[in-house]
């Protein structure tokens, strides 16, 4: 198996040598370049082969949550925030920016490793109780904004993040709409914050069962991660901001 491809994107020089040195050890993980700030980052990861990179939020020249959105528009890899502080703002911001994770700085060497792999292999990188509060955030102003599009339809439509289909349209309800019952049942699981092992409880089927609807659903949806499903769920109108999606 090849290694996972990891850049490093910090302004403190210190900091980015002691990720280096803990994701060094590990054999499956090979750390490819640093940058300073976020527009090195763009150019690094549009450059050179990048899985992963861990983003620092607040940069020169160009900040983290502004370099995601590059990355995340060019399709070249996949985007851990990093910061110091554990804010609902970075969090929103850094989702609504196409992140797959975030990331406190302060987190143990193990967790690091651990949210690299995680995030390689498709899966979020929050706590699902966080993952919830803050992707019904992101819902809720979607549905202000759908709400002010409406009152007055001359009004331009937000942007979607990279290839995402906007909120609420056509070709999003059709893709919701190419999911089996079964798939569609996974997906208002994943939203609700849950683990394969705990939707495979609920349904009662196995969890490499889960696993491959999981897999089959990003396909369909048109999105990379765990993170961006949840936020296809609540953009798609499948869940509401404020829903409590029953277990199974």
């Amino acid at each position: 198996m090849e290694p996972i491809r990891v850049l490093l994107a910090d302004d403190q020089a210190l900091l980015r040598a002691g990720f280096a040195m803990m994701l060094s050890v590990e054999d499956e993980i090979e750390v490819m370049g640093q940058a300073a700030n976020g527009a090195e980052a763009v150019d690094f990861a549009a450059a050179h082969p990048v899985d992963i990179i861990l983003m620092d939020v607040q940069m020169p020249v160009l900040d983290g949550i502004r370099a995601t959105e590059q990355v995340v528009r060019a399709g070249t890899a996949k985007v851990i925030i990093l910061t110091t502080f554990e804010r609902d703002d970075y969090l929103f911001d850094a989702i609504s920016a196409g992140a797959s994770g975030f990331l406190l700085k302060n987190s143990d060497p193990d967790d690091l490793v651990a949210a690299v792999h995680a995030v390689a292999g498709g899966h979020a990188l929050l706590a699902p109780e966080m993952t919830v509060r803050v992707i019904e955030r992101f819902a809720r102003q979607l549905h202000a904004e759908a709400a002010g599009a409406a009152a007055h339809p001359s009004a331009a439509p937000a942007a979607a993040v990279g290839t995402r289909p906007p909120a609420g349209s056509a070709q999003q309800q059709k893709l919701l709409d190419s999911l089996t019952s079964r798939e569609r049942e996974v997906l208002v699981n994943v939203a609700a914050g849950r683990s394969n092992a705990e939707i495979a409880a609920g349904m009662f089927v196995a969890e490499a069962t889960v696993k491959t609807h999981v897999s089959n659903l990003l396909g369909k949806i048109q999105v990379r991660d765990r993170v961006q499903a949840v936020v296809f769920a609540y953009e798609s109108g499948l869940i509401l901001p404020g829903d409590k999606p029953a277990a199974g």
